[in-house]
């Protein structure tokens, strides 16, 4: 393993980052089609779902050993025999595609707020999203880390601050009424996505030195971080919302007062950049571990196509977050759990313990095949 960089604090809040983008700000729009009750049952189930799919990729992570990227995981305890290269070339393309559609999203998602905010075009708007965001991540773990950390800080600060704001201009109740089937997989699907941060598990286990026991922690504390930020935004978003909008923070904001825009805006597009940051460093990270290449070429590599996808009309901010949640769905359903059980007859501790049996892998894949079929349905 490589010597820890990163604190248990720094690597959750990468795993946070991961996560508190448009998955986060999704949330609000379809919990009031379920009402509140049915959709914090949903959250809990999708959280608990999401932390031992991540623990087991952490477990992965760590048997692996050398900090090894989710791609090379696959390749030791799936994609064996003398199709293994092939599989794994396959499954890179798939796994940089998705990955380009989630940059892509953020930088799409982010343009648009900047572009209002100084009266200026989308495409410089994307230009300087993109300076931003890609900037940082050429620095390294290190440098990423410490900015999720500041980051994710600021980003609780101006959330509490609307949200103590929020209680002064309730123009709403709360939503009691459960929606249907659909709306149900569509807010599972969703939350889950919310809860993604599979790429990133692997830079917690190399950031922490391989201690198994620090990765955990920083797992659920990361996944945390975003269950508490869902919960206080989804509350307050319908409290207060005169409309409540797709991407909440419009919405909410607008309900509080003129002020409050601004500080949505900056809200919104802070968790852009922290998302764009975890998942263009695990990118950077694979590519560079499956291409052997420089390290500022593999940054190039990773970050500029989806600023190119951005300008080629493939679609709005949801349906970016749409896609994205479902293939990504499909790849771990698929892989991840067969992995684990592979892995599990090698010796060594389980990071889960008897959370780990059979049981309990039937129920993740369902779980992910869930969140596939919620992120495709109409609603």
């Amino acid at each position: 393993m490589n010597k820890k960089q990163l604190t248990v604090v720094e690597s959750a809040c990468i795993i946070t980052g991961y996560g508190i983008g448009g998955g986060v700000m999704a949330m609000p729009y379809l919990a009031e089609k379920n009402g509140v009750v049915v959709s914090l049952l949903i959250l809990a189930a999708a959280f608990g779902a999401s932390f031992v799919l991540h623990v087991m990729i952490a477990e992965l992570a760590v048997k692996s050993g050398g900090g090894s990227q989710i791609i090379e995981v696959f390749s030791r305890y799936l994609f064996q025999g003398k199709y293994q290269k092939v599989l794994t070339a396959g499954f890179f393309v798939i796994m940089a595609l998705v990955l380009f559609t989630n940059l892509a999203a953020y930088i799409s998602g982010a343009a648009e707020i900047i572009s209002e905010l100084l009266g200026i075009s989308l495409w410089i708007s994307r230009l300087l999203f993109y300076a931003a965001a890609a900037s940082v991540v050429l620095f390294g773990l290190k440098a990423v880390g410490v900015s999720e950390k500041l980051a994710v800080g600021v980003i609780f600060l101006l959330v509490g601050v609307l949200a103590f704001f929020s209680l002064a201009h309730i123009n709403n109740p709360l939503p009691v009424r459960a929606g249907s089937m659909t709306e149900g997989l569509a807010y599972f699907g969703m939350a889950m996505f919310a809860f993604s941060a599979f790429f990133s598990v692997p830079q917690a286990v190399a950031g922490l030195g391989g201690d198994g026991k620090k990765v955990k922690k920083a797992v659920f504390l990361g996944l945390m971080n975003n269950f508490v930020l869902i919960v206080v935004i989804s509350v307050c978003a319908l409290l207060s919302s005169v409309q409540v909008t797709e991407v909440a923070m419009i919405g909410w904001s607008r309900g509080i007062g003129s002020w409050a825009e601004l500080v949505g805006s900056l809200f919104t597009i802070l968790a852009m950049l922290t998302t764009y940051w975890s998942i263009s460093l695990a990118l950077s990270d694979i590519v560079e571990e499956q291409l052997k290449l420089s390290r500022r070429i593999c940054w190039v590599i990773a970050t500029l196509p989806s600023l190119l996808m951005t300008f080629a009309g493939l679609g709005g901010f949801m349906e970016f977050m749409r896609l994205a949640g479902g293939l990504i769905a499909i790849l771990i359903a698929l892989l991840v759990v067969p992995a684990y059980r592979k892995a599990s007859r090698e010796p060594g501790n389980s990071l889960l313990g008897k959370w780990g049996g059979a049981g309990m892998q039937i129920m993740i894949m369902i779980a992910y095949f869930l969140m596939a079929v919620g992120n495709v349905v109409t609603i």
